[in-house]
C-alpha cells in the first residue's frame, strides 16, 4: 500500500540526492529519516523524564559502588571471549 505524501521541492531534491549518495530507492530514504526522527525524540523524552525524576541518596551511592567498578585494574586485559 503507498500513500501519497506532499513535500516542497527543496525538501524532495534533499531527499532525492540522499537516496543517491546512499544508493536506496527514496522510499526508503524518507523510512530511514522517519526512523531516525522518531529515534530523536524518544531519547529526547527520556532524557527529559531522567532529568524530571528524583534522584535519592541510594541513587548516587549505588551510582558510586558502580563508578568503583571502572577502576577495577582489568584495562589492560584482553577483551572476553566467550567462545574460549
Amino acid at each position: 500500500m503507498t500513500t501519497t505524501v506532499r513535500i516542497d521541492p527543496r525538501t524532495h531534491a534533499k531527499l532525492a540526492a540522499l537516496a543517491r549518495s546512499a544508493h536506496i530507492p527514496i522510499t526508503e530514504a524518507l523510512t530511514r529519516a522517519v526512523e531516525a526522527l522518531r529515534r530523536e525524540q524518544f531519547f529526547a523524552d527520556l532524557a527529559a523524564a531522567y532529568a524530571a525524576s528524583p534522584s535519592t541518596d541510594e541513587d548516587s551511592s549505588e551510582d558510586a559502588l558502580w563508578d568503583r567498578t571502572l577502576a577495577d585494574g582489568l584495562e589492560n586485559e584482553p577483551p572476553y571471549d566467550g567462545d574460549a
